[in-house]
């Protein structure tokens, strides 16, 4: 990471995704006939200013209608100030619950920064509790967004004095919002990749940002995507004459091996898990064999994977351009 300075050239420009991860796991406890169920509940897409798709966990016991209460009361404390009530408003096999909470917009907001925690990765979360250092360690110090489950994790590797450095050297820092869902790293469980569907998650790209990078196209300069949620992004606002366009909606595209990549000259991200949409994307933007040769280069010499691990700096194959 120290080296990257060295590894562009000066009008190049560097895309970051500026999303900025909430506090989306909450702990909460289930009444219901008498019975006291205790659960915990993944936010990971807003469905309206009152109401966010979550993963539940034991999601397979709550039922539509279930009233829900997250806070202290939890813990045996009952005070009013310090719980937030909602309601199982509908099931889906695919994007688990749909919580209906008391409160709406800003309110809620607080409500679920004041709960909630930072939603590790699982197999972060597996074999340690959250702590302190997590709600630092966990954000990009470019992020200002909120609207994220999870990290755009590649962003982790930059310092503000890096990011200095990079500006003395006439590199471009551009930024685009990726508000990104835990649906991002469910793995494939299809035979047929033409079957995977993937959750959809919401972007926007700048008139300015668009016009900024379009420039930087046409004089010559690379574009580098800051990990995979600001390439995603950058490919579904760009057109097949390689043109990026603002953007803002929501996103849902599965980069495969045989995608021609319109917006992207380079990518900077981690090491991914196997039969995940990340390694496959990887692998259509460098090419299959590479990346088995990087991610064996990788084990052998104990590179760090996932959230909190090492990055690469990856350039496309030549039937990916």
């Amino acid at each position: 990471m120290r080296d990257l300075p060295a590894l562009l050239s000066s009008g190049d420009a560097l895309v970051f995704n500026d999303t900025r991860v909430i506090p989306a796991e909450l702990t909460g406890i289930r009444h219901r006939d008498g019975h006291m169920l205790r659960f915990t509940a993944n936010l990971h897409k807003r469905a309206r200013p009152d109401a966010w798709w979550a993963f539940a966990r034991p999601g397979k016991r709550l039922k539509i209608g279930d009233h829900l209460r997250f806070g202290e009361e939890s813990e045996g404390v009952a005070c009013l100030l310090g719980v937030l009530d909602a309601e199982v408003e509908a099931k889906h096999d695919r994007d688990g619950i749909l919580i209906r909470f008391a409160l709406a917009g800003t309110y809620l907001d607080e409500a679920v920064a004041r709960l909630g925690t930072t939603p590790l990765p699982p197999y972060i979360a597996a074999k340690r509790g959250q702590d302190a250092r997590d709600v630092a360690d966990y954000q990009t110090v470019y992020a200002r967004e909120d609207g994220s489950v999870a990290a755009p994790t590649a962003g982790l590797h930059f310092t503000d004095e890096l990011l200095d450095r990079l500006r003395r050297q006439g590199i471009e820092l551009h930024f685009l919002t990726l508000h990104v869902g835990a649906g991002t790293f469910l793995p494939v469980k299809v035979e047929d990749t033409r079957d995977h569907r993937m959750h959809a998650e919401w972007g926007l790209v700048s008139p300015a940002t668009a016009k900024a990078l379009n420039a930087v196209r046409s004089r010559g300069n690379k574009i580098v995507a800051v990990g995979t949620t600001a390439l995603r992004l950058l490919e579904s606002a760009a057109d097949e004459n390689r043109v990026v366009h603002p953007f803002a909606a929501e996103t849902d595209i599965f980069i495969t091996p045989g995608h021609r990549f319109r917006a992207v000259d380079a990518l900077m991200t981690n090491f991914h898990l196997p039969r995940s949409t990340l390694f496959m994307l990887v692998s259509a933007f460098s090419g299959l064999a590479t990346m088995r040769a990087a991610y064996g280069h990788a084990i052998a010499n104990g590179y760090r994977f996932y959230s909190y691990g090492d990055a690469s700096l990856l350039f496309p194959a030549e039937d990916a351009r």
